[in-house]
C-alpha cells in the first residue's frame, strides 16, 4: 500500500531520516515506534506528501508520489487522510458538521449528501447519538473518535493516525483502538504513529522501529515483544523513559 524506499529527511540541519525504506501492506494495522523525537511523525508526514522528502522514493498504491504537486497529493490525502494528534475539530460547529467539512469544500458533496455520509460515519466510531452535540460537550475519546469519522466518511483506502491515544484515560484509548482495529478489519489500512504499548500489544499486526534515523526492526507484533530485550534499538525504546528519569 505504502512504500518507502531509503528516504532521507533534514529539518534545521539534522538528519531526521537517514534511509528509511519501508512497506506498509494493504489491509492490518503497522505501527511505527520510536523514542521521543526520533522522526515517526515526519515520516508519516512524507508518506502524504506532507512533508517533502530531501532523497528516496515514495510510493502510495502503486504509484510514485514524491514528485507530484501539490494539487494532486491534496488529492490523494483525501484517498489517505491524515488524523492529527489533536482533534483539530471547529468548536463552533457540532460534531457531524465537523465531519462533513471536507466532503462539501473537498469532495463537492450536496449538504444533504454530506450528512448522511457524515451520520454514517459517525455511526461506525459509535458517535450516532452525539452527531449534533459540539467538540466541548463530549470527552476527548469522542472528539478522538469524531475526527477519525471525518477521515473515514472519505472512504480512505488508508489512514495514517499520529498519536491517536495520546492524553486519553483507558477506556477513552481503548475505544479509539478498537475503531482502528475495527476499520482495518473491513479493509482499512492503518499506519499508526505511537508509543503506547498498550495499544500496540491490543490492535498491532507489524511494528517498525525507528532509531537513528533508520528502520531497525520491522516484524510482527509477537515478534517486537519477543526480542524486545535482545535488540539494542528495542531496549532503547522500551527503557526511554527511565533514560530520561536518569
Amino acid at each position: 500500500m505504502i512504500q518507502l524506499v531509503d528516504v532521507r529527511k533534514e529539518l534545521s540541519g539534522r538528519a531526521v531520516l537517514r534511509g528509511v525504506t519501508l512497506e506498509i501492506p494493504r489491509g492490518g494495522v503497522t505501527f511505527v515506534v520510536g523514542r521521543s523525537g526520533a522522526g515517526k511523525s515526519v515520516l508519516s508526514r512524507c508518506c502524504v506528501g506532507l512533508m517533502r522528502i530531501d532523497a528516496g522514493e515514495v510510493h502510495v498504491a502503486g504509484e510514485r508520489i514524491d514528485a507530484w504537486p501539490e494539487r494532486k497529493l491534496s488529492e490523494l490525502r483525501r484517498r489517505v487522510p491524515y488524523v492529527v494528534q489533536g482533534s483539530a475539530l471547529l468548536d463552533w460547529m457540532t460534531l457531524v458538521e465537523n465531519v462533513c467539512v471536507p466532503l462539501v469544500g473537498g469532495l463537492g458533496l450536496s449538504a444533504k449528501e454530506a450528512r448522511h455520509r457524515a451520520e454514517e460515519a459517525l455511526g461506525k466510531v459509535g458517535l450516532a447519538d452525539l452527531a449534533d452535540r459540539s467538540p466541548q460537550e463530549v470527552g476527548p475519546g469522542a472528539r478522538k473518535r469524531a475526527s477519525i469519522a471525518r477521515a473515514l466518511a472519505l472512504r480512505p483506502e488508508a489512514v495514517l493516525y499520529d498519536e491517536p491515544t495520546t492524553g486519553l484515560d483507558p477506556a477513552a484509548a481503548r475505544g479509539v483502538d478498537d475503531v482502528i482495529r475495527s476499520l482495518a478489519s473491513e479493509g482499512t489500512t492503518a499506519l499508526v504513529v505511537s508509543h503506547d504499548l498498550g495499544s500496540i500489544e491490543r490492535i498491532a499486526d507489524r511494528v517498525a522501529v525507528l532509531d537513528e534515523g533508520v528502520i531497525a526492526f520491522h516484524g510482527t507484533s509477537r515478534d517486537f515483544f519477543a526480542q524486545s530485550q535482545r535488540e539494542a534499538p528495542l531496549r532503547r525504546f522500551f527503557h526511554q523513559g527511565e533514560e530520561v528519569a536518569a
